[in-house]
């Protein structure tokens, strides 16, 4: 059995860039910037980051080049893939993860200050007005002797 899957979870550090393969496809590609902390030998925290090229296929391009800005956070899920090609007599190689999954991280505040009177009201869009909202629990405990089964 081969398994070859990727999680990354990061900021973008540049904006998308789409483009549109000979056959109509389009291809959005960016890289996300994950960051972890270790101790070193001495016993201090020491901070790295780490950079990884994403590549993104069909209608997913589309809603990444759309939403997705240098800064936003995003979950990409996908497949580790190495591509190589020669460019002046030199073979380049470039890994890359072939994203199958891209979420979107929570939207930033933006204005800093309170969206209020001063602000033109923004229309929802539709994806947050079919959200439904939270349902409301009761707040007593439940009773295992109450439920029928």
């Amino acid at each position: 059995m081969f398994l070859n899957k990727a999680m990354i979870y990061g900021n973008l550090t540049r904006d998308p860039e789409m483009k549109a393969l000979p056959s109509g496809m389009n291809v959005t590609s960016f890289s996300l910037a994950t960051n972890r902390r270790y101790k070193d030998r001495d016993g201090n925290y020491q901070d790295a980051a780490d950079y990884h090229n994403i590549v993104v296929f069909g209608r997913q391009a589309e809603t990444s080049a759309q939403y997705l800005k240098k800064g936003s956070s995003a979950y990409v899920e996908g497949r580790i893939q190495t591509r190589s090609w020669e460019k002046d007599g030199v073979k380049q190689y470039r890994t890359e993860i072939v994203a199958e999954r891209v979420q979107f991280g929570p939207k930033s505040a933006g204005g800093g200050g309170e969206a209020g009177a001063s602000a033109p009201a923004q229309a929802a869009s539709p994806v947050e007005a079919a959200t439904p909202a939270a349902p409301e629990y009761p707040e007593e405990d439940i009773n295992p002797e109450d439920i029928p089964f």
